[in-house]
């Protein structure tokens, strides 16, 4: 076993980590500041870099590359802004790998390239209002009507609502109970009866838009199904693993970022006449946090190398997503309370570091929920929590 990175990974990290710190943080600040999504030029210039869909497959235009070179890039765009790395994440852990590995033929070979090309902007559409984590409990429905579906409902929580071109959106297309009806379309932005609710104001994720989702009898035509009911759930969730990764990604790459500026700090501020990481009370903290983000990161690597080209275990993701989930929230107070009231003041990093790194144990699926996976993968059965 070896957990070297290979040469070529190795320059593929250290050009995107140059890239990401050269030309990202005063874009990352500007959109901290505005609340808005990353301009649009940037795509483009992210695709002409060969950063989107990397780990897509090259014969719908991706780059044919593992999950864990995505992974490498991701972190390093993270490290500055979630906000500025949010393409990475929607290009190569985002619904477009539900669409790559699921969708019809011609769907793939119409939205693969404009995704990597940075032409077109994919969102997923999963949680409504009285389903989040009880997602079996969904109410928005496809009702089939001739050659099309019609998409009656409403959706909550949609990071990439209103600004994404298109959307992936989990429903309700049987009435068959539970998991056994649901399926999900593709949907594009302006289609009729299609319509977004104001923008939510979050504690972090400045820069990531959420906003509801009004679907008033959206006539969505059947070669737009990505996945039908009757066993699409489980291939739905399945695409879903791989999210989890790159939620994982996100928290390393918030907490990897607050470790290094902290470890920065502890070495040039001085008290009582010396650097304060010559206290012991510091360097234990350090430590705790270097392991914790060193831990995370081999969860992550070892749930996408053993996906290879597919979809990583649900025992794998979740163990991945929880640890770094739970991690980045530890490691970012700590580095605060490191940096005092500096690390309070929003002149500094790390207090923005910290509201992102709350969300993405929200997002994709709460912590507890991942313990649940966890236990159910242990046990080789899945644990039904309305008995």
């Amino acid at each position: 076993m070896d957990f070297r990175l290979t040469p070529e990974q190795q320059q593929l990290r250290d050009t995107a980590r140059r890239f990401a710190q050269t030309e990202l943080p005063g874009l990352a600040n500007e959109i901290e500041a505005r609340h808005e999504p990353l301009p649009r030029e940037w795509m483009t210039r992210f695709a002409s870099l060969g950063y989107l869909g990397i780990n897509l497959p090259a014969e719908y235009g991706g780059h044919g590359m593992s999950h864990l070179d995505a992974v490498l890039v991701l972190e390093e765009f993270a490290k500055v802004s979630p906000a500025v790395a949010f393409p990475i994440f929607e290009s190569c852990f985002g619904p477009i790998l539900a669409i790559a590995h699921f969708a019809p033929e011609a769907l793939r070979k119409q939205l693969i390239p404009q995704v990597v090309a940075g032409e077109k902007i994919v969102a997923v559409s999963m949680s409504e209002p009285e389903a989040g984590s009880a997602l079996t409990d969904l109410k928005t429905r496809a009702v089939p009507d001739g050659q099309h579906y019609v998409l009656k409902g409403q959706k909550r929580w949609c990071s990439g609502a209103g600004h994404a071109d298109g959307y992936l959106v989990y429903c309700r297309m049987s009435d068959d109970a539970g998991a056994k009806g649901i399926g999900a379309l593709y949907l594009e932005k302006g289609a009729k009866g299609f319509s977004f609710g104001k923008q939510e104001q979050l504690m972090g994720f400045r820069g990531v838009p959420s906003a509801d989702m009004y679907f008033d009898d959206v006539r969505v035509p059947k070669e737009s199904i990505v996945v039908p009911a009757g066993g699409g759930f489980r291939k739905l969730m399945e695409a879903f693993d791989l999210e989890r990764c790159g939620n994982a990604t996100m928290s390393l790459a918030i907490a990897q970022g607050a470790f290094d500026y902290a470890l920065g700090y502890v070495q040039e501020r001085r008290q009582f006449g010396k650097p304060i990481v010559d206290f012991q009370a510091v360097q234990l903290r350090l430590a705790e946090m270097a392991m914790k983000v060193e831990a995370a990161r081999l969860l992550i690597y070892q749930a996408v190398s053993n996906a290879a080209a597919g979809l990583p275990s649900v025992r794998e993701s979740s163990m991945a997503k929880c640890f770094a989930n739970e991690m980045v929230r530890e490691v970012a107070g700590s580095a605060l309370q490191l940096m005092g009231a500096y690390g309070y003041s929003k002149e500094y990093p790390v207090e923005r570091r910290l509201r992102d790194a709350w969300g993405w144990g929200i997002a994709g699926g709460a912590i507890d929920i991942q313990k649940t996976n966890i236990a159910g993968a242990l046990v080789g059965r899945r644990f039904d929590q309305r008995r």
